[in-house]
C-alpha cells in the first residue's frame, strides 16, 4: 500500500483534517520556508494528531544535535533531510533518517547510492528552493532509484497526476505540499480529500 504524507503542515486544523481524510504521515518544516514552524508550534500541532499518524520533521543543514533535540521535544518519528547532509550525518540518525534529493538529471543516482537511510525522498530540482516548488521531474529516474531502497515520490504531485505517478513508479509513499494548498502553508480541504482519494483509487488501504 502506498503511504500518503502531507507536508508543510502549519496548524493543528490541517493536521487533523489530513488524518481524518486518511493521510498516513504529516511533515513539519523547520527549514527556511513559507511553511516553516517553530518547535513550539510543531509540538502543539503534534499534540492534536491522532495516534498512528507518522510525524516527520523537515530539516536542511541543521546541526545534528539540534535535529535530535527537536525530534525529542516534538515527538517526531523521522527526520527528512533536505540539505547537503553527508552520509555519515544520516547514519548518525540511524533508522530515523530520510534523505531528500532534488532531481535534476540521472546523475543524482550516483549520489543516492552513497547513502544508507530508511527511505529516499525524490523532489524536483530548483536553484531557488529546497522543496515545495510544485514542479514534477522525470519519474523514470525515480523508478531506477528504487534499487537503493524505499522511495518517497514528491515534487509537483496533485490530485490530477498522483494516480499516474503511482502507476509508473510504484513508490513506498507519495509526498505533497503545494499541490493541496489554497496558499503557502494553508491546506485546501477539497484538494486534500481529492488527493488522498486519488491515491486510494489505485492503491486501496
Amino acid at each position: 500500500m502506498v503511504k500518503v504524507k502531507i507536508c508543510g503542515i502549519t496548524n493543528p486544523e490541517d493536521a487533523v483534517t489530513s488524518a481524518e481524510y486518511g493521510a498516513d504521515a504529516i511533515g513539519l518544516v523547520f527549514a527556511p520556508s513559507p511553511r516553516q514552524v517553530t518547535p513550539a508550534q510543531a509540538r502543539n500541532i503534534v499534540s492534536h494528531v491522532p495516534p498512528g499518524v507518522i510525524k516527520v520533521g523537515v530539516f536542511a543543514n541543521h546541526d545534528l544535535a539540534e535535529v535530535e533535540e527537536v525530534m525529542a521535544r516534538c515527538r517526531l518519528d523521522f527526520a527528512q533531510l533536505h540539505g547537503s547532509e553527508s552520509p555519515e550525518y544520516c547514519t548518525a540518525l540511524g533508522t530515523r533518517a530520510i534523505k531528500a534529493f532534488r532531481v535534476n538529471n540521472e546523475g543524482i543516482l550516483q549520489i543516492i547510492g552513497q547513502y544508507h537511510t530508511c527511505a529516499y525522498l525524490l523532489d524536483s530540482y530548483s536553484p531557488h528552493a529546497a522543496g515545495g516548488t510544485g514542479q514534477t521531474f522525470n519519474w523514470d529516474i525515480a523508478v531506477r532509484a528504487k534499487k537503493f531502497g524505499r522511495i518517497i515520490l514528491s515534487g509537483g504531485l496533485t490530485p490530477e497526476n498522483v494516480a499516474e505517478a503511482i502507476a509508473m513508479v510504484h513508490p513506498t509513499a507519495v509526498d505533497v505540499s503545494s499541490g493541496v494548498e489554497s496558499s503557502p502553508g494553508k491546506k485546501d480541504r477539497d484538494k486534500l480529500r481529492a488527493f488522498i482519494n486519488a491515491v486510494r483509487s489505485v492503491n486501496p488501504k
